[in-house]
């Protein structure tokens, strides 16, 4: 025999449940897909660098990855930034420019990070296989570039998911407060 719930009994436990809500569930959230790389704008002239190229007649060796932090920076930050672990503000794609264009495209994006407020972002410069040696040419300016800029704090090659050997994730020092409230 089947128990049949008495109408009153139904009244009463709707009653009882009328205020009632769902539990939040804790599951991970959805996938999404990354955003392509969208173009800046590069309407300004002045590229951040100024006149000074120190490292212009020598050439960093530029290994299969890049790592550099200036002093102070802790390693546990630097490992975090290794991991991929620092969201990435802004992204900039350097794929199939020459050296200078390069070079004033990159004091331009600084300048749009700094101004954004970006702590991390992400420089795809490529592995060299367009180049005519099949060296990373980009890599290895990259790699003089950011350590001649005093706002950047580390750099360090993406991991694989992020372009690997062919990008980097770049620490930037975050301007003051006080800049900002003018």
């Amino acid at each position: 025999m089947k128990n049949k719930i008495d109408e009153a009994d139904r009244t009463a436990f709707q009653e009882a449940m009328d205020d009632v809500a769902p539990l939040p569930q804790k599951r991970a959230a959805p996938y999404r897909k990354r955003r392509p790389p969208r173009p800046l704008n590069l309407s300004e002239p002045d590229d951040g660098f100024g006149d000074r190229d120190l490292y212009f007649d020598q050439e960093i060796e530029a290994t299969d990855e890049l790592s550099f932090s200036r002093p102070g920076v802790q390693k546990r930050v630097i490992s975090e930034l290794r991991r991929g672990r620092f969201e990435v503000g802004l992204e900039l794609d350097l794929h199939g420019m020459n050296v200078s264009y390069a070079r004033e495209t990159l004091g331009l994006f600084l300048q749009e990070c700094h101004r954004h407020r970006v702590r991390c972002a992400r420089i795809i410069h490529g592995k060299g296989y367009g180049s005519a040696d099949h060296q990373p040419v980009l890599k290895q300016k990259l790699n003089i570039w950011l350590r001649q800029r005093d706002d950047v704090l580390a750099f360090t090659s993406a991991t694989r998911r992020d372009g690997g050997t062919g990008a980097a994730y770049v620490l930037l020092r975050t301007p003051k407060q006080e800049q900002w409230q003018r």
